[in-house]
Formats: C-alpha cells, sequence, structure tokens
C-alpha cells in the first residue's frame, strides 16, 4: 500500500499544486495573487503531463538494436509550448493589473467592484481604448509613454537615444 502511494509521488505532488493553485484563485481577492494561483495551478498541469509520458528505463527515440523501451518526446515538446504560452499569458494577466490599478486605484476585486459602481455604469464605460469614456473631464491615462515623461524626451539629438554621446566620443555602435 505504502509502495503505490510513495510510487506516484509525481502524481501526488501535481494534485498538492493543483489544490493549492485552486484555493489561491477561488478564496483570494487580489488580483496580483489569482494571477499567481493560475501560474501555480498550470504548473500542476505540466506535472501532471509529463509523469504520464515518463518510460521507466527509456532512451531516446533513437533506433538502437541494444534499447528496447523508448521515451515519447511529444509530451515534453508540448509542455515547452505550453510553458512559453503559460508565461505569455501571466505576462499579459499582469498588465491588465497594472492598466486596472492605474484606473481603479487598486488591485483588490472589492475595491474594484466599489470603483465601478461609483461611476454609476459597467467596465466599458470606465475605460475605452485606454482613455475615460466620459466627456466631463480630460483623459484618465495617455498610452504615449510614463507619467511625466515627454515623448521623445531623452532621446537627444541624434533620434536614436543616445544623446549624440557616442558621436561626441567618437565611439560607433
Amino acid at each position: 500500500m505504502l509502495d503505490a502511494f510513495l510510487g506516484h509521488y509525481a502524481y501526488w505532488g501535481a494534485i498538492v499544486l493543483l489544490a493549492i493553485g485552486l484555493y489561491t484563485v477561488t478564496a483570494g481577492t487580489n488580483l496580483v495573487k489569482k494571477v499567481m494561483g493560475l501560474s501555480i495551478f498550470q504548473t500542476a498541469v505540466f506535472v501532471f503531463y509529463i509523469s504520464i509520458g515518463a518510460v521507466e528505463d527509456a532512451t531516446a527515440p533513437i533506433v538502437d538494436a541494444a534499447h528496447g523501451a523508448y521515451a515519447n518526446p511529444l509530451p515534453h515538446v508540448l509542455i515547452l509550448t505550453a510553458i512559453v504560452v503559460g508565461v505569455a499569458t501571466a505576462a499579459l494577466a499582469l498588465a491588465l493589473v497594472v492598466r486596472i490599478h492605474a484606473e481603479c486605484g487598486s488591485i483588490e476585486e472589492d475595491d474594484i467592484e466599489r470603483a465601478i459602481r461609483d461611476t454609476g455604469s459597467g467596465w466599458s464605460e470606465v475605460v475605452v481604448g485606454g482613455v475615460a469614456a466620459h466627456d466631463d473631464g480630460p483623459p484618465a491615462m495617455r498610452m504615449s509613454g510614463p507619467p511625466g515623461a515627454d515623448a521623445g524626451a531623452g532621446t537627444g539629438d541624434d533620434g536614436e537615444g543616445r544623446g549624440g554621446a557616442d558621436r561626441a566620443e567618437g565611439g560607433d555602435r
């Protein structure tokens, strides 16, 4: 009984990670913690999928008469692709959290809902295309650059962001 339990440690690890990720997503109200919970949940799926694809005493899939069992490379390739997609998705989610914080002033769900209720309308009227949808004031956030920076500030006279310092010192790129 104990051997059956310990023999599948990767499955148990995946189940624990799955439970931690699911709890983090459902119990928390902080958006950053929710994104992290989704990443943990996704990692659990990766561990589980790789565990299924593991073959004991297998070698690389190079045909040789001395080896009988070969490992299937497809699960590993699929997981590598999924990792890249997962990182990109997490980056997009965190960028949206930053945008929500800029509009609502918080990353807590209760505060965001309160900010939406205070506007007297739904989220679609709070932000449309990077600017406030209502016409009674200036845009809430401009998409031209960091706050307080003018477009093109710090680029110098050469237009390549070097400020002409490299040419003054005789340096080349």
